[in-house]
């Protein structure tokens, strides 16, 4: 992994991008213009997490209540995301990000689908940073699935019910290859978690700031990220004196 320097930092920061929509009603446009200055925005940040020590940046693309929005707009996202893949491959390699991704995929039309292979598989040798796009994801069916996946192993008499404890279901979860997240940033002034990362980031410290997505610029991530290394984080102990 990355060779970056902490300093009280996080490692691995999760990110609720909201407020696209938000941003483009405010200027008289129409909400997919706010999604493509939105994705502009992405490549932004994962070029800073480098250098400033974030190895892992997970964000949160597209969640499973997002098929409730209008049908134009979920066609718009959807693609929005193949272009992005398809205009953003060579730069992450470049730039030696490597790309993950995570939710359930079954949805997905089969062109994204091969898209977002071909991405994972040409970045894969990448150590720079690591890039996590949460797509088609929710939490509680994060969780779900990897129980069902977990009771086929019981059933299989691959996995004694016994030995099951906190530790088990995590290696069944998307993010079985990726550490816990250290900060979770929600932008656009909403203060809930929206079923991301639930058990994941059960230990994260959770930062809202009012900033709309296409407005959280490197400066406003960094700002974030120092707010973060001056918290006292226990993890449920008590520091001692």
């Amino acid at each position: 992994m990355s060779g970056n320097s902490h300093e009280g930092g996080p490692r691995h920061v999760a990110v609720i991008m909201d407020g696209n929509g938000r941003w483009a009603q405010q200027r008289g446009r129409p909400r997919l213009l706010g999604h493509r200055a939105g994705a502009k925005r992405v490549r932004e940040i994962v070029e800073a997490c480098p250098d400033l020590g974030v190895d892992y940046l997970t964000i949160f693309a597209f969640s499973t209540e997002n098929w409730k929005r209008t049908q134009e707009e979920v066609s718009g996202l959807m693609s929005l995301f193949r272009r992005y893949i398809q205009s953003e491959a060579q730069t992450l390699l470049e730039q030696g990000t490597r790309v993950r991704f995570i939710g359930d995929r079954l949805r997905l039309d089969a062109k994204l689908r091969r898209l977002m292979d071909s991405l994972e598989a040409m970045t894969a040798h990448n150590t720079r940073c690591n890039l996590t796009i949460a797509l088609n994801y929710g939490g509680r069916d994060e969780v779900a699935r990897a129980t069902k996946r977990l009771a086929h192993d019981v059933a299989d008499g691959k996995l004694d019910p016994d030995a099951i404890c906190d530790e088990t279901l995590p290696r069944y979860l998307d993010t079985c290859v990726l550490p816990d997240p250290d900060l979770v940033i929600r932008t656009s002034g909403e203060a809930r978690i929206s079923n991301f990362l639930l058990w994941q980031s059960a230990y994260a410290e959770y930062e809202f700031v009012d900033t709309l997505w296409p407005d959280f610029d490197r400066a406003a991530f960094a700002a974030v990220l120092r707010r973060y290394g001056s918290r006292e984080r226990r993890f449920g102990g008590v520091l001692s004196a």
